[in-house]
């Protein structure tokens, strides 16, 4: 079934940007021969985070998405893949709108660690960089009744899409794979709750590894732990992100929607967190970068929340997150009918400028595309001053380069002078 066409649409749907972000909004119908078992494409799964379960596609201009397939609202989209001998492309209400690119399940997916567990349900790729979800479920699904955030779907993938224990040699054993077979360049970890704030103490022992054998990147994404100085011990040994989830920046919504991080942190406490280790980013370096992220998720509250949160963590030096709510199956929120990626349109061009008008250092790591959230500066394609912003842009690109160029010297020689495994 095909909906009508999008007449209110702002952009067309052959802007990428755009089509990333209304792809996310009404998923896409697969045609003959397009299920990741008929291209060796990536398993549609539910990811670590608990926010997507699609099908993985590159867009034009080297934006990757995760495409809702299985969820309801999906089977009335506008869009369908289409696949032609090998290749494949994006119609839009039956017309031709961009060729796409699916990428190919890695290898080291089949592959087992020493202890048995095979590759994929320890790490997986989200789009170009590797996430691990390293223990537990969130505590938050244990209790009774469980207090987990309404949206979320990460309680629902232990035994089935992801190993329930990974020690530290299993996740380095999945890192060091990833980096030699996907060629990666970043480690993001995530965590749920945990009762006694241990989740920095389980991670702390697997940054230490990463960093000391390899030259990769890494983020943190954890609940805020109580004492900040915590902080800075992860910026010591190397981590080069942090990210808080606070989802809501409305209050009365953050209650209703995240019960659990209500009670157990309040929405005050996270906010404190993300604007400390904004504060920490002046003893970054080029070789030991610093970034802090706070994470909200567009769709579930006005869109002017959502923008005053970017406004808000753009002032105090940390890089919005913003992802877009998804409907999945199983969850709390799974009939809640998807955003309007019109109504989001205004809160993704301000992400971008926002970014901008602060210098802050968005889209510099290299080969880090991100499939579950348009990236701060792939909203450049959304943007309503792209003339003003012209020069900003174009220095940010450099650097870009520039950063890319020392990363991949160091890896080089890192490479040259490393014994192989």
């Amino acid at each position: 079934m095909k909906s009508s066409p999008d007449s209110a649409a702002p952009f067309p749907p052959t802007n990428p940007a755009w089509l990333k972000l209304d792809l996310y909004c009404k998923g896409i119908r697969l045609t003959e021969g397009c299920l990741p078992q008929d291209t060796h494409g990536r398993p549609i799964l539910r990811t670590r985070a608990g926010l997507g379960s699609g099908i993985e596609l590159i867009l034009p201009e080297e934006l990757w998405t995760n495409v809702p397939v299985t969820e309801p609202f999906a089977k009335d989209s506008p869009y369908e893949l289409v696949r032609r001998r090998e290749e494949f492309f994006v119609t839009h209400n039956g017309n031709h709108c961009v060729d796409v690119r699916i990428p190919e399940r890695p290898q080291w997916y089949d592959k087992t660690t020493r202890s048995g567990k095979r590759m994929d349900r320890v790490g997986t790729l989200q789009g170009t960089y590797l996430a691990i979800y390293p223990a537990a479920v969130c505590d938050y699904w244990r209790e009774s009744p469980k207090a987990n955030c309404r949206f979320c779907s990460v309680g629902l993938n232990l035994g089935h899409d992801d190993a329930e224990e990974k020690t530290v040699e299993d996740v380095l054993e999945v890192v060091h794979a990833a980096r030699a077979e996907s060629g990666i360049t970043y480690v993001d970890f995530n965590t749920g709750h945990y009762v006694g704030e241990t989740y920095l103490d389980i991670l702390e022992p697997m940054i230490t590894r990463i960093k000391r054998e390899t030259d990769l990147l890494v983020g943190v994404q954890t609940p805020p732990h109580h004492d900040l100085s915590r902080y800075d011990r992860l910026q010591a040994m190397g981590a080069n992100r942090v990210s808080f989830c606070f989802e809501l920046f409305d209050q009365a919504t953050f209650e209703r929607v995240c019960p659990g991080k209500n009670r157990e942190y309040g929405l005050d406490r996270y906010l404190r967190a993300v604007e400390y280790c904004a504060g920490l980013s002046k003893k970054g370096t080029w070789k030991q970068p610093w970034l802090a992220n706070g994470e909200i998720i567009a769709g579930l509250e006005p869109p002017e929340a959502s923008i005053r949160a970017i406004d808000w963590m753009t002032s105090i030096g940390a890089v919005p997150t913003v992802c877009v709510f998804r409907p999945l199956q199983g969850t709390d929120m799974a009939d809640e009918p998807p955003p309007k990626a019109e109504e989001l349109a205004p809160v993704f061009q301000r992400l971008y400028e926002a970014c901008m008008e602060r210098n802050l250092p968005i889209g510099l790591a290299p080969n880090i595309h991100v499939s579950l959230v348009l990236l701060p500066d792939e909203c450049r394609f959304l943007s309503s001053r792209p003339g003003s912003l012209a020069r900003k842009e174009k220095l940010r690109q450099w650097k870009a380069s520039a950063f890319a160029a020392q990363f991949y010297a160091r890896r080089k020689w890192r490479d040259r002078h490393t014994p192989p495994r």
